[in-house]
């Protein structure tokens, strides 16, 4: 019996736009965010939903909204799918960071899974939270469909740990567009299998382009594995 999750990520907000650090920070979506979103309920429209989860974040909670409309669903919140928590860095760019905490952000780019800003969270903490919600989900619904709607890097590292990838790579290894869709098949609350990845077809007609998204790994203007 296989119990499929669809992982959404919520739709585009401002933050996204300027390309912020955004966590537990009270921002809503942008009206790009909204349409994103839209164009996933369509697409999810004729799936058979049992359920629909989300974080208790705003952006996360009106995306949820909006996708369990057409299924006549409320979306259930669960505070461990919410956004890491990047301290007092939240609401600054990358490269406001890199001038007011260096050393924070040297040792973060370093190994963002273990080391946590001042006030912040740990890639590690946030698998620690998510995961058990994770299974506690597909037990819940044994051979069910369940839509999960999360953030970027909670989404990151829970397809690391159920996919059992190296966690440490999660911010330059692996992406979550806005509004995206991810599919994973699980035999049982532990085992999981990635079927659709960061999947963006029902308004984009191809991936976004690497360059920023809060990596020095992808900017073009440093060095691969350099902290620029």
């Amino acid at each position: 019996m296989t119990t499929r999750l669809f992982l959404a990520r919520h739709g585009a907000t401002q933050l996204t736009a300027e390309n912020r650090f955004s966590g537990p920070s009270g921002v809503d979506l942008s009206e790009e965010g909204r349409e994103q979103v839209r164009r996933l309920a369509e697409r999810l429209s004729g799936e058979p939903l049992a359920a629909v989860y989300c974080s208790p974040l705003d952006r996360t909670v009106e995306s949820a909204e909006i996708l369990a409309r057409p299924h006549g669903l409320s979306p259930i919140r669960r505070d461990g799918l919410r956004e890491i928590s990047h301290g007092r860095w939240e609401g600054l760019t990358r490269a406001e960071v890199e001038e007011r905490f260096p050393g924070e952000y040297a040792a973060w780019e370093e190994d963002p899974f273990t080391f946590a800003p001042e006030g912040g969270e740990s890639g590690l903490a946030v698998m620690a939270r998510a995961v058990p919600v994770i299974r506690e989900i597909v037990g819940a619904h044994p051979g069910a469909q369940v839509l999960v709607v999360s953030h970027k890097a909670t989404l990151r590292l829970i397809l690391s740990s159920v996919l059992g990838f190296d966690a440490r790579g999660y911010r330059d290894r692996l992406d979550q567009s806005p509004a995206c869709l991810n599919v994973v098949d699980f035999r049982d609350a532990v085992r999981g299998r990635l079927m659709l990845f960061n999947d963006v077809s029902h308004y984009a007609a191809c991936p976004r382009t690497p360059e920023g998204n809060l990596s020095s790994w992808w900017d073009p203007n440093d060095p691969p594995g350099g902290i620029a």
